[in-house]
């Protein structure tokens, strides 16, 4: 019976705190471009060491809350906008798509210049990019 509960013990602490390791933190706040709350995007952690997983999640509104390891971060943000239809096959009666391209500048998501360093806990962050 001891062997069972402390196997189960291991095994919570390893949903707790991730087989590496590393803790989780709550990463949330908003996101503006030029003053103005982003509608609808992503916001990617990677880790700076490579050795912790990538976290990311939904921005909505203006705002976001991820489950982030804890460490130093690098953050990619995207804000897809859309330049038109495409039709989805070659054929006369196919459907439409739309066609995105990312809005903003690749400083603030392929070639980032944004960090954040995740404490245990709760982290607020907002990210006020600005285009100009």
């Amino acid at each position: 019976m001891r062997v069972g509960r402390l196997v189960g013990l291991v095994f919570c602490t390893l949903l707790v705190t991730g087989c590496d390791g590393s803790p989780f933190a709550e990463v949330s706040g908003t996101v503006t471009v030029d003053g103005t709350p982003v509608e609808a995007g992503a916001i990617t952690f990677l880790p700076v060491d490579g050795k912790t997983p990538t976290a990311g999640g939904e921005i909505k509104g203006g705002k976001y809350n991820v489950k982030v390891p804890v460490g130093q971060m690098k953050v990619s943000i995207s804000v897809p906008m859309a330049i038109g239809k495409k039709k989805l096959y070659a054929t006369p009666d196919s459907p439409e798509g739309t066609m995105y391209k990312e809005s903003l500048p690749g400083r603030f998501n392929e070639t980032t210049e944004l960090t954040l360093d995740v404490k245990s806990g709760t982290n607020e962050k907002n990210w006020d990019l600005t285009t100009k």
